[in-house]
């Protein structure tokens, strides 16, 4: 009965140690299980994580790039070919423009000169005229008093219309373009038939180049070269066409009138001024 007893007790005590393990190992399990799942979580997590941390790296990757070359961009317009281009034009422009106001002078003080000489031919000639009417007057002792009368009217006349030419040279001379602009016009009108018709258009023409009335200046040199091709004054007024149309901005009809003074008037005294001017428009690009 004893060992009986014995057994049944030993038989419970391996029972409560069989639950006791299999308790122990269930929680074991339950335990593993949870810790996976966490382990699981944490590392979607990262991943998910890593995944931004990449995708902002690439996005700040993207801006880098964009900025550096705006960057590059502005350094090579503040100190490329760029801005070094247009600044080496506008210097250019600007020496161009100089050199193009120092020929203007050079080409005024040659006329002023050619001027000074015409007035003094025209001085003698109208003292020899003078001379020679006075003379022959005198010495014309059997001519009519009606033909007198006739060459001292003829003599007054000419010497009227010198005085207007001159009065209006003189005021162009001394630059006062529109007291020569009207002098001139009031001889063209009086003196229509005058020789010296030639030179007051080509006067009225250079009197409107220093009003600044550019285009009336052009309409007047071109009328002068067509009536008066072989004159010497013709090489002058295409030279003032030329500078008229600078003004003007007409660079292209600059050029074609340049060629065709230099073409048509070689020899002629402004011809070199007129050369270098065209290479100066022919280096502006």
């Amino acid at each position: 009965m004893l060992v009986s007893n014995s057994r049944t007790s030993f038989s419970a005590v391996l029972m409560c140690l069989g639950l006791v393990v299999h308790s122990a190992s269930h929680a074991a399990l339950f335990d593993d299980t949870e810790a996976r799942k966490r382990i699981l979580e944490v590392e979607t997590k990262q991943a998910a994580d890593h995944d931004a941390q990449q995708n902002a790296i690439s996005d700040l990757t993207r801006v880098q790039k964009s900025l550096e070359k705006r960057v590059q961009s502005l350094e090579a317009l503040m100190n490329g070919k760029g801005l070094l281009d247009m600044q080496n034009q506008l210097e250019l422009m600007r020496q161009d423009v100089a050199q193009l106001k120092g020929d203007l002078e050079v080409v005024t003080h040659q006329l002023e000169e050619m001027r000074a000489k015409q007035n003094a031919l025209y001085t003698d000639l109208d003292t020899r005229l003078r001379k020679l009417e006075s003379g022959a007057l005198a010495g014309s002792a059997q001519g009519t008093t009606t033909d007198g009368a006739t060459d001292a009217k003829l003599s007054e006349a000419a010497q009227q219309e010198s005085r207007a030419f001159s009065e209006a040279d003189s005021f162009s001379q001394a630059g006062k373009y529109k007291e020569a602009f009207n002098a001139y016009d009031a001889f063209l009108k009086a003196y229509s038939g005058s020789k010296l018709v030639p030179d007051a258009m080509y006067g009225m023409g250079y009197s409107q180049f220093g009003l600044k009335n550019y285009k009336s200046a052009i309409s007047t040199q071109q009328k002068f070269l067509e009536n008066y091709p072989t004159h010497p004054l013709a090489a002058n007024a295409m030279m003032n066409m030329a500078n008229s149309q600078i003004q003007l901005g007409q660079i292209p009809e600059a050029k074609k009138t340049l060629k065709n003074l230099i073409s048509t008037y070689p020899a002629a005294e402004v011809t070199p001024s007129a050369q270098k001017r065209l290479k100066v428009l022919e280096s502006i690009k």
